[in-house]
């Protein structure tokens, strides 16, 4: 068995991070450790200006019109809940898609089951997992206020045309959500370029900073309509009894998650000097890779376009007479390789590629798969010890099914 353990669940969050990522952070547990906008003292201006630095990043990266209209946010999840909570009135409708995941479609299911919105759900193609951007102009209503879509599949890595829905939501006069949580970091995006309204991303994958850290942008203007679903202190106007109204404070209520952000900082820096440009060409060359490495393996399927132009590094896969836990337990205690199982918390999506099925007339549910998503610090040489193991592991299957066939 391999000692190097393959690291294939970026997807989950990215690893390893850049050494700058958790130096940073050590520097500010050990010669900072103030809160930002709580003093006046050095540190309290240095963990200010350090929070300062990574809205500018942000900025620079997603081509924003302002730094202050990044947010800083428990995760990408939550910046999701603050733009679905806090956008959405009663009597609203707003759009979603089958290939997006649960941290959209549960606050939007909340939201209806109480009857406070009505909502659609746009379908996908069933072996490519795109929408059609024309789905969507269909589905919009003189009651649509929200259009929300995942820039890319952490199932399937499907890629979205963003730029045409983007376009569309804003003739209607409809906001535009995003969630790049697969792809921030991955591929380029250009907040204004897309038409995007509100840009919901986590910092601990692509991004390469720590967990605990997310981002949502706010394009200028927006955060007027924006209701604020937390309050609380912010260290500016402190004799207010109301949140205050500009921005980025109107949205931090509390003490900053500071030592994390100097975490995520680092790994923007990173990212920047890399380019998203050159990621994302390697990102589409190991997924060329890996197509190729696995082709011809007729027991292996995997979801999702077979069009580099169309995917990112996120691929799930069924191998004939494995189920994806049972899978994933193989790769890992036999060939030390790190992937996940199941649904992938995006049901629907499982259900368009018929990777979600119940049991019926004798025959097995079917339910989930095997994930490998790919990060920028894995090489070739990793993704042909994952297509080897793969390809291993059905020879054993196939060698067992016939002597099973022999046997009866």
């Amino acid at each position: 068995m391999p000692s190097s353990r393959v690291y294939v669940d970026n997807a989950a969050t990215s690893f390893p991070k850049p050494p700058r990522v958790l130096q940073a952070m050590v520097n500010y547990a050990q010669a900072v450790g103030a809160s930002a906008g709580r003093g006046a003292y050095a540190e309290a201006q240095e963990s200010s200006r350090l929070i300062s630095v990574c809205r500018d990043r942000l900025n620079k990266l997603f081509h924003g019109e302002s730094a202050d209209h990044f947010i800083f946010t428990l995760n990408c999840s939550d910046a999701l809940n603050m733009v679905l909570h806090g956008l959405l009135r009663p009597g609203d409708h707003a759009i979603s898609t089958a290939m997006d995941h649960n941290s959209v479609l549960r606050p939007l299911n909340e939201l209806a089951a109480h009857g406070q919105i009505t909502r659609s759900i746009v379908p996908a193609d069933a072996a490519t997992g795109l929408v059609d951007p024309q789905d969507i102009r269909r589905a919009i209503t003189a009651k649509t206020r929200l259009v929300v879509i995942a820039h890319a599949s952490n199932v399937s890595g499907t890629l979205q045309d963003i730029r045409e829905i983007g376009k569309i939501a804003r003739e209607a006069g409809a906001a535009f959500l995003v969630d790049a949580a697969q792809s921030a970091g991955h591929v380029p995006i250009d907040v204004r370029a897309n038409s995007i309204d509100f840009l919901a991303v986590p910092g601990h994958k692509g991004l390469l900073g720590p967990l605990g850290t997310g981002v949502l942008y706010i394009r200028p203007g927006m955060e007027k309509l924006l209701r604020t679903v937390r309050q609380g202190g912010t260290g500016s106007v402190s004799e207010s009894d109301l949140q205050p109204e500009f921005m980025p404070d109107r949205f931090e209520p509390g003490s900053h998650n500071a030592i994390g952000i100097a975490g995520l900082s680092e790994g923007l820096a990173w990212v920047l000097e890399q380019t998203v440009e050159k990621l994302h060409a390697r990102d589409q060359s190991l997924c060329a890779a890996f197509m190729q490495a696995v082709q011809g393996l007729e027991a292996l399927t995997f979801l999702g376009p077979h069009q580099l132009a169309q995917r990112v590094g996120v691929f799930s896969v069924r191998l004939d007479g494995w189920e994806p836990l049972a899978l994933a337990a193989e790769l890992e205690n036999k060939f030390n390789i790190l992937t996940r199982p199941g649904l992938h918390c995006a049901p629907l999506a499982h259900r368009t590629f018929g990777t979600h099925l119940p049991a019926v007339a004798g025959k097995p549910a079917s339910v989930g798969t095997t994930r490998l998503s790919f990060g920028p610090f894995l090489t070739p040489t990793d993704l042909n010890r994952c297509a080897a193991a793969l390809r291993s592991i059905a020879v054993q299957a196939g060698k067992a099914a016939h002597l099973q066939a022999q046997a009866v």
